[in-house]
C-alpha cells in the first residue's frame, strides 16, 4: 500500500490510478478504506483514492503531538490533497463529516465537489450512541476496554452502537480489521482517544457549519431513511445550506450506505458526477 509522510505522521492510502476524475473517500471511526470496498469496484473510469485517516483504525501511529481533532484531520486531508498534486477533487464522506471543515478553514480550493453520505453535520459530533463511546475514551484505559467489548457479539451488534450502522450487518472480518490496530498498539489507542474526544462545543460546531455556505460548487447530499445516528432533517438542512446542494434519500439503509446500498449509491453518485462535468474516462478500444 502506498504511503505518504504528512505533518502529523505517515498515512497509508489506496489509489486505483488512471486518468479519470479524482474521487477522494473519507471514512469513519475507527474504520479504514474497506468501508468503500463494495463501491470502488463499481466506479471504472474514475481515479479513486482512499487514505487511511488516523481515526483509530490506522495502522501507523501519528506523532505524539499530532493534531487529531476534527479540524486537524480536515487539515490533514487538505495537506494530503496538496502533496499528491490533486486538483478538481470530488471529496466523498460517510459517517465522519469533519472533512467539510476544509471549507470552513478556507482550504478547499482543490475540491470541486462534495458528496456527503449520511455523515456528521451541524452539532451532531459525535452522533447519538457514539457520545457514550467518547465518554469511555476519556477514561484512562477506555479505548483498551472498548476494543475488548467489541469482541462480544451482543455489544458489537447492539443496534444502539455499531450494530445500528448497517441494516445488513458489518461482516466480522471487516469489523475485526477496523479494531485490530487499536487492539495491538498503545500508540494507536492514544490516537483513537485523541480523535474520539475532540469534538468542540455546540456553539463552535454551528459557527463552523455556517461558514459552509461559502462553498459555491456542487454538493450532493445522500441520506438514509432508516438511519439511527444521522438525523433525517440534517440531510435536508445540508442541501439547503450549500448554495448548489441537492438531496437524494436512499431507502432500506442505515448510516453505512456503502455497506447497505452500494449499487444505488454508485448510481446517484455517477449521475451527479456526469451532470457536474466529471465524466468517467472510457478505456481505449
Amino acid at each position: 500500500m502506498p504511503q505518504i509522510v504528512l505533518s502529523p505522521g505517515t498515512i497509508d492510502y489506496q489509489d486505483t490510478g488512471g486518468d479519470g476524475p479524482v474521487l477522494l473517500f473519507g471514512h469513519g471511526l475507527p474504520m479504514n478504506e474497506t468501508q468503500w470496498r463494495k463501491v470502488v469496484p463499481l466506479l471504472p473510469g474514475y481515479r479513486c483514492i482512499l487514505p487511511t485517516l488516523p481515526l483509530g483504525g490506522h495502522r501507523r501511529p501519528m506523532a505524539p503531538d499530532a493534531d487529531l481533532t476534527h479540524r486537524g484531520i480536515a487539515l490533514l486531508l487538505g495537506e494530503f490533497i496538496e502533496r499528491l498534486g490533486l486538483d478538481d477533487v470530488t471529496l466523498v464522506l460517510n459517517d465522519w463529516g469533519g472533512g467539510q471543515f476544509l471549507v470552513s478553514e478556507g482550504k478547499a480550493q482543490r475540491v470541486a465537489r462534495l458528496v456527503l453520505v449520511a455523515c456528521e453535520a451541524f452539532d451532531n459530533y459525535p452522533p447519538g450512541a457514539a457520545k457514550a463511546a467518547a465518554a469511555v475514551c476519556r477514561v484512562p484505559g477506555g479505548v483498551w476496554l472498548l476494543t475488548r467489548l467489541m469482541r462480544i457479539p451482543a455489544f458489537r451488534n447492539n443496534r444502539n452502537g455499531y450494530g445500528g450502522m448497517s441494516l445488513r450487518g458489518i461482516p466480522d472480518e471487516i469489523m475485526d480489521d477496523w479494531f485490530a490496530p487499536a487492539t495491538r498498539s498503545k500508540a494507536i489507542r492514544r490516537d483513537f482517544a485523541k480523535f474520539a474526544t475532540s469534538a468542540p462545543k455546540r456553539e463552535t460546531l454551528l459557527a463552523w457549519s455556517d461558514r459552509l455556505r461559502a462553498f459555491d460548487r456542487p454538493v450532493l447530499v445522500v441520506w438514509a431513511t432508516e438511519d439511527r445516528l444521522m438525523p433525517r432533517e440534517h440531510g435536508h438542512r445540508l442541501a439547503e445550506l450549500y448554495p448548489q446542494g441537492r438531496l437524494v434519500e436512499i431507502t432500506d439503509s442505515s448510516t453505512l450506505i456503502p455497506e447497505d446500498q452500494p449499487e444505488r449509491l454508485v448510481e446517484v453518485l455517477t449521475d451527479f458526477l456526469i451532470q457536474t462535468g466529471a465524466e468517467p474516462v472510457r478505456p481505449a478500444d
